[in-house]
């Protein structure tokens, strides 16, 4: 039997027994002092590796009731358990770039292990303190327009992507890791949460490709764990996180998909604990396990942590306690629509539900701002006139409002862009567009620059460029 790689797992309290196991949940039974909340419980039984499990309360004065982070199946009442002097805890520092690891920090990449001597870190800390977070808003450019324009993130922020099934939330979350890690100079950490492993396996393989792997670390808590895993695994990306950033004092990229899965693996475990059910059936502590995680990712002198996030909405409703919990917590909030995604226009973006904190003319200054304004206010008229087009023509229409609706149809195609992480699907060339041509680009199309072009040559291109040559291109050719 391998001893455990976690020191702090050697160091026993006491030892205790297996009492019962119902599913994830363990309850265990010591005869001396009992093991603290968040204490890890080391189960020695008769399997290879060891079962890692993690204290969620005290049931009575000599009972704990604990969740495991891996499979139980085959567990017994009467196996030893060994209680710990402190909370997991995983390797973080140089040692775990360019790693895939599970929930407790173990390399699930076929690679070698990790050296002994590896820093390792409690999964639960406290936030820094208000007095040493730095406050600075620096503008953190994708290449994305629609973001960059309308929903302009923050280094050090957070951000979040709600979305129901099927929208592009996780195409949108690749292509930022794509985008991001090659220009970005700082470290990323991506924590998988209930995702499927086809998805890992792609990232992984992709990173690789690329050559942005030395500077990214992995962390899986896949669909087809327990929900102990899944629950934890954005803790351990955090805590690696939080290491890059204040003992090497770098940057951290921190992209989490998804955190809905989080949630849920929560819930799970509220029920398997025996706690009363909240509003639609969410655990009572949603709203505190989630500032747990959100308040941990801020920034500090120095170095910060950035924060992109995937959020599932389920049944694409935005009133679910889950999204509106964690969009509390948000300075940047991009929804995607399905009504845009049905149209084909992506990234699906709704620019007139989603809202960035930056989108202010003292941060971004006053000629974006205005860009934005008159796009967003463009769209709006477009979205209130949706209605009359549908039941007249766009025929019966004012002069006024025809011209607008003509260039609300524009901007919503030069919003479009092609992908490179879909490049092998599409055949389209992804593209990245920097600020400057993207304010350009909607200026020009708000000015009737483009009023007697195709909609067709604005759609899934980079530039107003691009799309002027699109244009002539069709037009010389009929």
């Amino acid at each position: 039997m391998g001893e455990p790689t976690d020191p702090t797992l050697t160091e026993a309290v006491s030892d205790g027994r297996v009492v019962a196991v119902r599913g994830a949940v363990v309850d265990v039974h010591f005869a001396g002092e009992l093991p603290a909340i968040n204490a890890a419980l080391l189960v020695r039984w008769d399997r290879p590796g060891a079962l890692t499990l993690e204290v969620q309360s005290h049931l009575d004065p000599r009972t704990v009731r604990a969740v495991a982070f891996q499979s139980t199946e085959g567990l017994a009442r009467g196996v030893s358990v060994a209680a710990t002097r402190g909370p997991v805890t995983v390797p973080v520092g140089p040692a775990v770039l360019g790693r895939l690891l599970d929930v407790l920090g173990a390399p699930q990449d076929n690679g070698p292990a990790l050296p002994a001597d590896t820093p390792r870190r409690p999964i639960h800390a406290a936030p820094p303190l208000l007095k040493a977070q730095a406050g600075d808003m620096d503008l953190f450019e994708t290449g994305i327009k629609v973001i960059d324009l309308l929903t302009p993130l923050a280094q050090g922020g957070k951000a979040a992507m709600f979305g129901g099934a099927g929208v592009g939330k996780t195409v949108l979350v690749m292509e930022l890791i794509r985008a991001m890690v090659e220009k970005y100079e700082g470290i990323s950490v991506f924590s998988g949460i209930g995702e499927r492993s086809r998805e890992g396996h792609e990232l992984l393989t992709e990173m690789q490709a690329s050559g942005v792997i030395e500077r990214t670390v992995l962390v899986y808590g896949q669909m087809n764990e327990p929900p102990g895993a899944r629950w934890r695994a954005g803790l351990t990306a955090l805590t690696i996180s939080e290491y890059f950033r204040d003992v090497r004092h770098r940057n951290v990229l921190l992209l989490m998909d998804n955190v809905f899965r989080f949630v849920q693996a929560g819930a799970e475990v509220s029920s398997l604990l025996g706690r009363q059910p909240s509003r639609v059936g969410y655990q009572p502590t949603l709203a505190s396990e989630v500032a747990a995680l959100q308040e941990r990712i801020a920034s500090v002198a120095g170095s910060a942590i950035t924060a992109i996030q995937a959020v599932y909405v389920p049944a694409d409703d935005f009133t679910d306690p889950a999204v509106t919990t964690i969009s509390a917590h948000m300075d940047c909030v991009i929804v995607l629509s399905r009504t845009n995604a049905a149209q084909g226009f992506y990234p699906a973006v709704d620019p007139l539900a989603s809202s960035s904190l930056l989108l202010d003319p003292l941060v971004v200054g006053e000629a974006h701002y205005r860009i934005a304004e008159d796009v967003r206010q463009t769209l709006a008229r477009f979205r209130e006139l949706e209605d009359i087009i549908a039941l007249l023509g766009v025929e019966e229409l004012g002069t006024a409002d025809r011209l607008v609706v003509g260039r609300a149809r524009r901007l919503q195609r030069f919003l479009t862009q092609p992908f490179m992480v879909t490049e092998a699907f599409s055949g389209i060339p992804g593209a990245r567009v920097s600020l400057a041509d993207t304010l350009d680009g909607c200026r020009a199309i708000l000015e009737g620059a483009a009023d007697d072009w195709a909609e067709s040559s604005l759609f899934m291109v980079g530039t107003l460029d691009e799309a002027r040559a699109r244009e002539d291109a069709s037009g010389g050719a009929s």
